[in-house]
């Protein structure tokens, strides 16, 4: 498995993490326990070591498998994990909003430690940027936790540039994770930039656009009645019909290079920059085996260009979130 290196200080991971969030229901019913954690020990038997989840995956539920699946590799991989819901680590309740509140962040942290079965947080993200509490206010706490050997590294999710340069320049920023894709490519206008210049790593998940981009799904599909895509706008009927465009654009693309859509979308994406990482999810072996594929296409500068160029003509219909999710992103 290839490595990269998010952020200046050398955090190493393989090349192609593995988003731990569909693991319970999130885009279908999930999987269970058992077939989880054999999932999450497969993937490091084929060389990732890098893995993402958050306390509000369940809440709660996700860390605790990823934490047993994990367990006897310790020291072996990198965990990610995020911070910032107003969640009840006792009742298991979600009680909505965010909350980035220093006392809280340290109490998650606290959590997150003994769900994981770890002794410090690889990677610690602010999972969605509270307008309530200063970034430097929350730069501050996790860099306390930094100096207290609870956490490694500090992360930033669906952050704008401005707030990464403030986050930043209290504490080190090791790695900002967004969604990006070539069906969403909002990052390029100035958080890439802002990353590249600052030394700091990118981790694009939904790098398959939710699915989307694997070919798999089209206006006739019907996802279980717990699927978040259900109320996610760019899935509605009329406007799937329209986004198959992209589809069929990667579909020829892979067809040329011997690849699948997804290993296309992939490659696309790992060759923007070499310190970006993306983390498909997914709860399917083959699917995993099949992403890990990707690393082995090679695009090269013209393929790379024909692709972005292609892809930014057709024009994708539907928002990315439900208005209430969308508001959270890009503060």
């Amino acid at each position: 498995m290839k490595k990269r290196i998010l952020g200046m200080n050398g955090l190493e991971v393989s090349a192609l993490g593995l988003g731990c969030m569909g693991l319970k229901p999130v885009f279908g019913p999930g999987v269970d326990k058992a077939d989880a954690i054999a999932l999450l020990r497969a993937a490091v038997e084929k060389g990732v070591t890098f893995f993402d989840t958050a306390e509000i995956y369940g809440p709660f539920v996700n860390e605790e498998i990823v934490g047993e699946a994990l367990e006897p590799f310790r020291g072996k991989v990198v965990i990610a994990t995020k911070f910032g819901f107003n969640l009840d680590p006792v009742t298991r309740v979600d009680h909505s909003g965010l909350n980035s509140q220093p006392a809280h962040i340290k109490k998650a942290a606290e959590e997150s430690l003994k769900r994981l079965r770890v002794d410090a947080i690889d990677l610690f993200y602010q999972h969605r940027v509270d307008t309530e509490v200063p970034i430097e206010d929350v730069a501050g706490a996790v860099k306390e936790l930094i100096a207290e050997g609870k956490v490694k590294h500090f992360g930033l999710s669906e952050a704008n540039a401005q707030t990464i340069r403030r986050a930043h320049a209290v504490q080190p920023v090791c790695a900002v994770q967004s969604e990006y894709s070539l069906w969403l490519r909002r990052p390029e206008e100035t958080v890439l930039p802002t990353l590249e210049e600052l030394g700091i790593g990118f981790v694009p998940y939904s790098p398959l656009g939710k699915g989307f981009l694997t070919g798999k799904i089209d206006a006739t599909t019907e996802f279980d009645k717990r699927d978040l895509r259900n109320r996610i706008p760019r899935f509605a009927q009329e406007n799937l019909k329209s986004n198959l465009a992209l589809v069929e654009l990667l579909s020829q693309f892979a067809k040329q290079m011997q690849a699948t859509p997804a290993q296309i979308a992939l490659a696309w994406l790992l060759a923007q920059k070499p310190w970006i990482v993306p983390i498909p999810g997914t709860t399917k072996l083959h699917r995993l085996e099949e992403n890990i594929g990707a690393l082995q296409v090679e695009l090269s500068t013209a393929d790379v260009q024909k692709l972005s160029e292609a892809a930014a003509k057709i024009e994708v219909h539907g928002a990315r979130y439900p208005e209430e999710l969308d508001k959270l992103t890009g503060r």
